[in-house]
């Protein structure tokens, strides 16, 4: 399995990244062993959640997901074969959320309490937090780090401005800096490629894009209005039920026949030859060995031009 680095931090991982945002909501706890088995059984390494994970949903408060991670963990004593990002900063419940060196350092603990372990691999912003300096931020990394309770940090939801800014502080104060970004970013959303993928390009931040299937529109089962009941997600697709929408999906049955693949391996396809590694989840076995074939999907450059424009 190829693994590419994860900026300039010494983690390798394989250029697939299960979401965990799944865990204990759409995928009980039964079925998410199954889907990381049979990620890690295939060769694949890199799991991502958050703190947060699935307090939208009723009766949950967040944690959820970290929980069933960290039973998967104890369970089949798999720690040092993945690499586990999590997240902190979004509001898990009133006057618990944000960047904060006080909040960080309780949030950590909490996180790895759940996770069942004595270290988090990649700890991420959630999001960006203007109420707290950025100095005192990475200041609560790097007390993390310096206690071997995380391995790098990383950023999500940053617009450039910001994401620069955290550079700027890092190379001035030293390390830790952020060595990834989780944007969200696909063939429909594009807003990362004019300033973020240029900036961490210099920089040599490796990204982690979410939403790499623009919520199922991808996988090409939305193609008109009455399509959008077939799922609860229906709703979020509907803005790209247009001529650039169906631009999109004409090229991904292109290019997916010509593969023998369909049109969701090709669009975490053209993902990868952008980035490290995009984020996608599964609730089925079956969705999962969708998402691990596109990792044998080849794209050239006839095909990736194709896609370039279709979604531009």
């Amino acid at each position: 399995m190829e693994k590419r680095r994860l900026g300039k931090s010494e983690l390798l991982v394989a250029p697939l990244c299960l979401g965990g945002n799944v865990f204990g909501w759409t995928a009980d706890e039964e079925m998410s062993f199954r889907l990381l088995d049979g990620f890690v059984d295939a060769g694949f390494n890199f799991i991502d959640t958050a703190d947060v994970y699935s307090k939208w949903a009723p009766g949950h408060h967040g944690g959820e997901s970290e929980t069933i991670i960290g039973d998967w963990l104890k369970r089949r004593g798999k720690r040092d074969d993945v690499v586990i990002a999590t997240k902190v900063g979004s509001e898990m419940a009133p006057r618990k959320k944000g960047l904060s060196k006080a909040y960080i350092a309780r949030a950590a603990e909490e996180s790895l309490r759940r996770l069942g372990t004595d270290y988090i691999d990649l700890y991420q912003s959630h999001r960006d937090d203007p109420d707290t300096p950025i100095e005192e931020t990475l200041e609560a990394y790097g007390a993390l780090i310096k206690a071997g309770k995380v391995r790098a940090i990383g950023a999500s939801n940053f617009t450039a401005e910001r994401l620069a800014a955290s550079l700027n502080a890092s190379a001035r104060s030293g390390p830790p800096r952020y060595e990834t970004l989780q944007p969200e970013y696909n063939l429909m959303v594009r807003a990362f490629e004019k300033e973020l993928a240029p900036l961490c390009a210099r920089h040599d931040v490796s990204v982690i894009p979410y939403y790499g299937l623009a919520s199922g529109f991808l996988t090409g089962k939305y193609r008109s209005k009455a399509d959008l009941k077939q799922s609860p997600r229906g709703e979020d697709v509907e803005a790209y039920l247009n001529e650039r929408g169906f631009a999109v999906l004409d090229a991904l049955d292109a290019i997916a026949e010509r593969h023998r693949a369909t049109p969701a391996q090709v669009a975490l396809a053209w993902l990868m030859t952008k980035v490290t590694a995009p984020i996608a989840s599964a609730t089925n076995p079956k969705q999962l060995g969708d998402l691990i074939a596109s990792t044998e999907v080849r794209l050239n450059t006839a095909d990736i031009a194709l896609l370039d424009a279709a979604g531009a």
